[in-house]
């Protein structure tokens, strides 16, 4: 099982740092300072709990900041089980900038401007009252055919959603076309939480307010807890390889490329397996990606994301490429280490699938490592179901 292989990973982490010189990798995790801590909610400011759970006490967050210099709301993930293990109501809804919701009801009416959102929303137990297009066509959620659809991701339409009378709507701050509606709708009385998810912290987070609203704990641990888990997996795994491989991250477009470190999704996840970025090494390359730059840092990876349509931003790289010979005498081309990544796992939220994503980068940066380690995982879950079988059939005879 995941959990036995983590703790049998995390001995021998122990074991190796005590054998070693002292000195270990830095920080992997990208956190950042976290200050002004939000005050716990006075008595009673929390109108909705879900019948079933308990109503006190209320986990306070922090605001969290980023490099980038965006602000976060977040709730550590220790702090939201108790010490007899339940977890706590997260009490006031709020989400990523703060937005308090006091009189948010439970299981509230709820439209998503964000596919992602929309899949979150569905997972933590929730039901939908509308949808953007992009929930449709780049997601398999199981929507009703007659779902009402309220315009596009980047152009969502406020008449349509206020038509739908919801009580809650969420939204991504990063997109102008989202942010800018958001004014006519709560002046029609709808309540518009904004959440910002770059990273699993970030679903993680935002996963535990949905659960103050819907009161469904099993999704929560199936979810987000279990999903954790798979992730502290792969992190250990990563801690265990002496030598740190160094990428260059690429985000295609049709009309161009950039280069991209952690505030990206997959750039967040390179970094907590321990990869290092030479966009780091060489910040000028997050402006102007130089080819010449790339050659003197021949990279041992390199990773390409998509943005928009894949295949006219295959075919820009692609050009590109063959334009500049000195692409082909790269380490990682020539070796075959030049990887475009999935959509499914690194442009979209992967959301619950947030280990495969981990995995997936594993298996690529620490071969040995991670077929070693998820052929364990596969084993020990064959092993338990091989188990529970035989106690089946003992209690059958």
């Amino acid at each position: 099982m995941i959990k036995k292989t983590f703790l049998c990973l995390l001995c021998l982490c122990l074991v190796l740092s005590g054998c070693g010189d002292g000195s270990a990798p830095a920080s992997s995790s990208g956190e950042a300072a976290l200050s002004s801590a939000v005050p716990e909610p006075e008595s009673g400011s929390q109108a909705s709990a879900v019948s079933g759970m308990e109503s006190s006490p209320d986990v306070s967050g922090v605001y969290e900041y980023r490099g980038d210099g965006k602000e976060q709301y977040v709730i550590p993930e220790f702090s939201r089980r108790g010490e007899d293990g339940a977890l706590l109501n997260p009490g006031i809804f709020r989400d990523s900038l703060g937005g308090e919701f006091p009189d948010m009801p439970e299981n509230p009416r709820t439209v998503s401007l964000y596919g992602s959102y929309a899949e979150a929303w569905l997972l933590a137990g929730g039901e939908l009252a509308g949808v953007t297009k992009d929930a449709l066509e780049e997601r398999d959620l199981g929507l009703p055919a007659g779902i009402p659809v309220v315009g596009t991701v980047k152009e969502p339409n406020a008449e349509a959603i206020i038509a739908l009378e919801p009580e809650l709507v969420l939204l991504n701050p990063d997109i102008a076309g989202q942010m800018d509606i958001r004014d006519v709708l709560e002046n029609a009385g709808i309540s518009c939480a904004c959440f910002r998810v770059d990273t699993f912290a970030d679903y993680s987070s935002m996963m535990f307010q949905f659960w103050g609203l819907t009161g469904r704990e099993d999704l929560y641990k199936q979810n987000v807890e279990d999903v954790g888990e798979e992730i502290q997996a792969a992190k250990m795994t990563a801690a265990l390889s002496s030598n740190l491989p160094s990428v260059l991250l690429m985000r295609a477009f049709s009309t161009g490329i950039k280069a991209k470190t952690d505030d990206e999704l997959a750039g967040s996840i390179l970094k907590d397996l321990n990869a290092r970025n030479i966009a780091d090494d060489h910040p000028s390359m997050l402006e102007d990606l130089s080819l010449e730059e790339i050659i003197g840092a021949d990279p041992d990876f390199i990773f390409v994301t998509t943005m928009g349509n894949e295949e006219k931003a295959l075919q820009y790289l692609d050009s590109l490429i063959e334009k500049n010979p000195a692409w082909q005498e790269l380490t990682a081309v020539k070796e075959g280490r030049y990887i475009v990544l999935p959509k499914d796992l690194f442009h979209y939220k992967p959301n619950n699938r947030w280990g495969e994503s981990y995995e997936y980068l594993g298996k690529i940066l620490y071969p040995a490592l991670f077929e070693g380690e998820w052929q364990r995982k596969a084993a020990d879950e064959g092993q338990g179901q091989q188990e529970t079988a035989a106690a089946s059939a003992a209690d059958a005879s």
